[in-house]
Order: C-alpha cells, then structure tokens, then sequence
C-alpha cells in the first residue's frame, strides 16, 4: 500500500512538473514551484505584471533583476510561458558554439 502511494506521488509531481504556466495567469504558488526563482523573484513579477502586462521574454528579463537569458531558458524548459512562448533557444541543442 505504501509503494503505491508513493508512486503515485511520484506521478503526480512528474505530471505537475510537465505543466506550462504562463506568466500572465501565473499564481505565487505557481512561480515558487520553479527551481530559480525565490520568494523576494516571485513578487516583483507579481509587482510587475500588476504593472502592465509582460509583452514577451525580453520584456521579463528587463523588469525582472536576476533574469538573464540562462536563468530565463532553465525556466521555460519548466513550462513557463510569456504570452503563450517558451523562452527562443538560438542554437540548437549539441550545435558547436559560435564566434570564429
């Protein structure tokens, strides 16, 4: 009976994890389930988009101190989402590092 209760917690957090959460809908307690982002984070984008609205991933890396283009992929390969978008990788995964 244990094994099974934690294996359904075990599916329960892997289908949770797997969900996308915008930032336009985005609760507290939604922010604060993502690895990178703290309490003090969390509440500026609340603050933020209180504001006005994040118009896209450039947007919320300019109002938000703290989140630059790493931290704003390592999020989006969570699920968050700004207007629908996950955050634009530009290389694809295993190409070379450009800059010759």
């Amino acid at each position: 009976m244990k094994h099974r209760f934690a294996w359904g917690l075990l599916l329960a957090s892997a289908w949770a994890s797997a969900q996308t959460v915008d930032i336009a809908q985005a609760r507290e307690i939604d922010l604060d389930g993502l690895r990178g982002l703290g309490p003090s984070t969390t509440r500026l984008i609340l603050q933020e988009r209180e504001r006005r609205p994040f118009r896209d991933w450039k947007d919320l890396m300019q109002r938000t101190p703290g989140i630059g283009p790493k931290k704003a992929a390592q999020l989006s390969e969570q699920g968050l989402r700004v207007q629908g978008q996950p955050y634009p990788n530009k290389a694809p995964v295993g190409a070379p590092p450009s800059g010759r």
